[in-house]
């Protein structure tokens, strides 16, 4: 892991291929807490050196969190390696992982361990996905998945550099893709999350599948974001 912000880190794992032969990188976040438990953040392939290198510096890996129903593939591993971890389920999850032990789901309301350290908002109204953005107090760190992606030029061949281009992938700045500006039915409850978002004192952003903002956080989202605001 490298270090992102006190209490911070971020770690990258292998690419996977997705739906059409789309081939997407993975990366993790992780939380230190003010009482030494870590929170993992979309948690990708585990592997020995990993968990060697986060168990030197951290209490304990108490809480795994999957931000959506698309980010799953690693967390049946590090919960049979961690078994007392909390595992929080997003919404849809539960539904698609019933090999999955599921200690809580994630809603509106503040979850009471993080209370002051991190933060959270639910993007409701997706048929893609329903997303959960985090932001970490201490680092001024916003935490997005899917919802904004920044792949460079070149990162997609043939007919997936052209589908990606359309869909805003590829773009100059990170964008939230045009399939998931589509996807949002439920417009009005979007902005609401999106509000609790930009009320955020964000200085940084790490996103899944993007190199990492690390200055003028705030202005990234509203630039992103400016379709759905301009709706409001």
């Amino acid at each position: 892991p490298k270090e992102f912000g006190p209490n911070i880190w971020i770690a990258d794992g292998p690419t996977v291929t997705a739906a059409a032969g789309f081939h997407y990188p993975t990366r993790m976040a992780v939380i230190r807490l003010t009482s030494g438990d870590i929170v993992l953040w979309s948690p990708t392939a585990l592997t020995d050196d990993l968990c060697a290198e986060i168990e030197t510096w951290v209490r304990a890996v108490r809480y795994l969190v999957p931000p959506n129903s698309l980010h799953h593939t690693y967390l049946g591993d590090w919960q049979r390696a961690y078994p007392e971890a909390t595992v929080y389920a997003p919404p849809g999850l539960r539904e698609k992982r019933g090999d999955i032990r599921f200690d809580a789901d994630f809603s509106d309301g503040p979850i009471a361990a993080w209370a002051g350290e991190i933060d959270h908002a639910i993007m409701w109204g997706n048929r893609i996905t329903t997303e959960v953005v985090y932001f970490h107090r201490q680092s001024g760190t916003a935490i997005f998945t899917d919802l904004i992606q920044h792949f460079p030029r070149g990162w997609f061949r043939g007919w997936r550099a052209v589908v990606a281009q359309l869909d805003l992938m590829t773009a100059a700045q990170p964008e939230v893709p045009r399939k998931f500006r589509l996807a949002f039915t439920d417009r009005r409850a979007a902005r609401e999350a999106l509000r609790r978002i930009q009320a955020w004192p964000t200085e940084k952003v790490i996103m899944a599948h993007g190199p990492p903002i690390i200055d003028e956080g705030h202005a990234c989202l509203r630039r992103a974001f400016r379709w759905l605001n301009d709706e409001s």
